[in-house]
């Protein structure tokens, strides 16, 4: 389907609406489950903080930090100020879902401290993404004030930094995944060897983690269907 000189790939359109609405479910449902989890408390009593500072001394690491930062599902880990960042809930949170979301961003400090090939690669991606969130933002406004002079086919001016940009973002979001596995995959396997959970919480822990890892995969998908679609239109212009 031609639009204003360019090709417009019906089918990619559908795969990006569906990358849409499959990402409000898997985000929904990550909610649900730490939201359940949350009300279970954890047989050993320690806290999301006790739980992250344990790990990271299980792993010889000392010059990181666990802090409380504000806002709900905020958790990540700062290689740059090395703190260990954690919502209120799991901070202060006695529970299985607190546990699992702890370990995790701790995973994340011990990739940094054994110098984690894909986490590097991700850390030297980051400026670069801000920077095409940056571009994209300003051209995204400018569309919007401005739709009349792309439709009649001046697109083509911008439609290469559309590409480049979503290819930024298509990266880092791949590069993402390794990184976020296998945090998980650290938090998960220190849990099970040091006994800091039981079996049941756990299986919790892991089935929470497991959605949460989804949130990736959705938005890769997303991201790279977004990149196809515009490549699709630069693809087939009609010149």
């Amino acid at each position: 389907m031609y639009f204003g000189g360019f090709y417009y790939d019906p089918v990619l359109m559908v795969i990006s609406i569906a990358a849409m609405i499959v990402s409000f479910v898997v985000s929904n449902k990550l909610k649900n489950k730490f939201k359940k989890y949350s009300q279970i408390p954890i047989s050993n009593g320690m806290s999301g903080r006790e739980v992250a500072e344990r790990m990271l001394r299980d792993n010889g690491i000392y010059d990181v930090q666990v802090i409380s930062v504000p806002g709900h599902l905020t958790d990540h880990y700062n290689p740059e100020k090395k703190t260990v960042n954690l919502s209120p809930d799991v901070y202060n949170g006695r529970n299985a879902a607190a546990a699992a979301v702890a370990a995790h961003e701790c995973g994340h400090a011990v990739q940094h401290a054994r110098a984690y090939g894909p986490l590097k690669l991700r850390s030297q991606l980051v400026p670069l993404q801000n920077v095409s969130a940056k571009v994209l933002n300003f051209l995204m406004i400018a569309f919007i004030f401005g739709g009349f002079f792309f439709m009649r086919g001046n697109f083509s001016i911008i439609l290469p930094i559309f590409i480049g940009c979503y290819g930024v973002f298509t990266a880092f979001a791949l590069i993402t995944l390794p990184v976020e596995f296998d945090a998980s995959k650290r938090a998960l396997a220190w849990m099970g060897e040091t006994g800091v959970v039981n079996r049941q919480e756990y299986d919790r822990s892991r089935d929470a983690l497991k959605w949460a890892a989804l949130t990736y995969v959705v938005a890769a998908l997303g991201s790279l269907a977004t990149f196809l679609y515009y490549l699709s239109m630069f693809m087939g212009r009609d010149d």
